[in-house]
């Protein structure tokens, strides 16, 4: 697979700097159950990468002693990692927010039963992949038989009380390009998802984010081996708002990988470009963090932060704009 950092670390993109810390968003191991085109880690079935419980420990000391308020746990497929639940709670008896990033159909995998149970037990934010609301679409991208699955379980997360009005079980719905081009408005898709999925499937869901895919990683390599490289980053860099800067998820957001190395953002943590630590500038681990040591430092930038910024703007949180 052809890698994209060289093509990527020399950039124009403007300086940025953290502010104080709100947001851990934390890549619990590269193991998935499925291997998605656009994925941005390269995850699957084959991966051996799991944080271990004396790196989740750590986390734990800096969500208390940083007053971060919200656990963002992704993967791979988060629920994968041995001691999820374990983390989970922890979490949340620290009054901590946690949001699941969730593909949906690990929740139908023999050895998870049960898992939709305890998330909603748990009151865990739930942000689910569904990167079309058509299923030729779905599974295109994601793999045969994922769309009817994804379908299966939303009905059952609603039923345990996800996507209603109150908002208390938060179910937010993810889509991204199945191509290289950059996602319609994020309010109007959201519209569509809505109405298609409650007419055909009778489903609810609280929200839309709608993600830039990021020539990086699987994604990055697939725009190589097609020739489509440049012209990609080309639309990503006309399309450049100023005022999206203001949004970007690495002001307020740590990203942990599952060795408990610090990035800037998820992104960042593809590329190996791993926040250094101010008093000796080595790799900064999780068990270092503190909230003054990171304020106001200097974000590292490459040509993928374009990502963040074309257009509406883009975010784990969805569009910016």
């Amino acid at each position: 697979m052809r890698d994209t950092w060289h093509l990527l670390k020399t950039t124009d993109f403007p300086s940025v700097s953290r502010s104080s810390l709100e947001i851990l968003q934390v890549n619990l191991g590269y193991l998935c159950n499925q291997s998605c085109l656009h994925c941005h880690v390269n995850a699957g079935p084959t991966r051996k990468e799991l944080m271990d419980q004396e790196n989740i420990d750590h986390l734990l000391e800096v969500l208390e002693k940083t007053g971060a308020h919200t656990l963002d746990l992704t993967g791979g497929a988060p629920e994968m990692n041995p001691l999820f639940r374990n983390l989970v709670v922890a979490a949340r008896e620290l009054g901590v927010t946690v949001i699941d990033r969730c593909n949906l159909t690990i929740l139908l995998e023999p050895g998870y039963e049960g898992t939709a149970e305890f998330l909603a037990e748990n009151e865990v934010q739930i942000v689910a992949s569904l990167p079309c609301y058509l299923e030729d679409n779905v599974d295109g991208q994601r793999g045969k038989g994922v769309y009817q699955k994804s379908m299966q379980v939303l009905r059952q997360l609603n039923q345990l009380g996800y996507g209603q009005e109150d908002g208390k079980l938060g179910l937010t719905l993810v889509y991204n390009p199945t191509g290289p081009y950059l996602p319609p408005p994020q309010d109007s898709l959201q519209r569509d998802y809505k109405a298609f999925l409650a007419e055909k499937f009778d489903i609810q869901f609280n929200q839309l984010f709608t993600i830039t895919n990021m020539p990086i990683a699987r994604f990055g390599s697939t725009l190589l081996a097609k020739g489509e490289f440049e012209n990609y980053m080309n639309l990503l860099k006309d399309a450049f708002s100023i005022v999206n800067m203001k949004g970007l998820m690495c002001i307020n957001q740590l990203s942990i990988d599952w060795q408990g190395y610090v990035y800037d953002c998820d992104f960042n943590q593809m590329l190996n470009m791993n926040i250094r630590n101010p008093d000796n500038f080595q790799k900064l681990h999780i068990s270092e963090v503190s909230q003054a040591q990171l304020q106001d430092i200097p974000v590292s930038i490459a040509d993928h932060c374009y990502g963040c910024t074309a257009g509406q703007g883009s975010s784990c949180g969805g569009a910016i704009d």
